[in-house]
């Protein structure tokens, strides 16, 4: 309409034209800061992740990152950090006494130990157990300012489920705490840590999927650092091909180097990265800021996920 108002007052449609072309590049420009800090987010709907399970979290230091895990208990109040997108971490498959809602699990929920972390596992199919999780331990946090929520021990029940059957109950326990926590805060924000088998089920009220060790590992038992062998790496991949092409989520491996050994470090990222998929290398109780995509910005990676062996 303006268009057709300036020839009739005498402007060509040539001039016309080369105002709306100049229109078009200003407002590109103008946009262009916009589209620059959302790019390296939106290739992977999460962007560069951190994990930091200390009890006093520097928020500068987590300044490169665009999403970062926390320990809930550290104090972090996500409503005073608002550049960053946390996540709470939250144990699901198992408890220690040191969380604040273990007094209020009752004991018949305790379905067996993990004794390598001093923990209980949680029998997935307990009656309550799904209000119990949403309303006492991510409602609290969801009320401290908490969107995002990193979703660990999901595969613990396979410490105590030795039949097929008692492995589809757990897992049918595990998909009904996932939709009571969407059904409750449909806008929470989701990552797995594996949970493979319930993926098929779950997969559209996800966010990402993680895993650990694809090229260095933590051995919590023995307390010393190894490499991966080269079929748990290969079923690893396996698994986040389907994760990629079937449900188009993104993939973070988190992997595990000495603090002090940062080439190794950055090495082992560099690997992660250059099969498409998101890293983060950091010690293994995940104590130090580690090398996760934010510090390999420099290094060209690869449009579509690789699964080269």
């Amino acid at each position: 309409m303006t268009a057709h108002f300036l020839a009739q007052i005498g402007i060509s449609w040539v001039v016309i034209t080369c105002v709306v072309v100049a229109i078009l590049l200003l407002s590109v420009g103008w946009l262009r800061p916009a589209i620059t800090a959302c790019k390296r987010v939106s290739a992977t709907g999460i962007g560069s992740v951190a994990f930091f399970y200390g009890t006093s979290v520097q928020a500068e230091l987590f300044e490169p990152f665009d999403t970062v895990v926390l320990e809930p208990d550290s104090g972090f109040d996500p409503l005073a950090h608002t550049a960053h997108c946390p996540y709470a971490y939250v144990s699901v498959g198992e408890v220690t006494k040191q969380r604040a809602y273990y007094a209020k699990m009752p004991k018949e929920w305790f379905a067996g130990r993990n004794e390598v972390w001093a923990s209980t596992v949680v029998d997935q199919t307990a009656a309550g157990w799904p209000e119990f999780f949403v309303g006492e331990i991510v409602g609290p946090l969801w009320e401290r300012g908490y969107r995002g929520f990193f979703l660990d021990t999901l595969d613990s029940y396979q410490l105590v489920a030795k039949t097929d059957n008692e492995r589809a109950r757990q897992q049918a326990g595990l998909i009904a705490v996932l939709r009571s926590l969407k059904a409750r805060y449909p806008q929470a924000q989701l990552i797995l840590n594996r949970g493979f088998e319930i993926l098929p089920h779950v997969h559209d009220q996800v966010a990402a999927v993680a895993f650990e060790s694809l090229f260095g590992r933590w051995d919590q038992t023995n307390q010393r650092y190894g490499e991966v062998p080269d079929n748990d790496r290969e079923w690893l991949l396996d698994q986040a091909r389907t994760i990629c092409e079937h449900y188009r989520l993104p993939v973070i491996s988190i992997d595990y180097c000495p603090p002090h050994e940062e080439a190794r470090r950055r090495e082992i990222a560099l690997k992660i990265a250059a099969l498409g998929l998101e890293p983060y290398v950091t010690d293994g109780a995940l104590q130090t800021v580690g090398v996760g995509s934010a510090a390999l910005e420099d290094i060209a990676r690869p449009t579509k996920v690789r699964f080269e062996r």
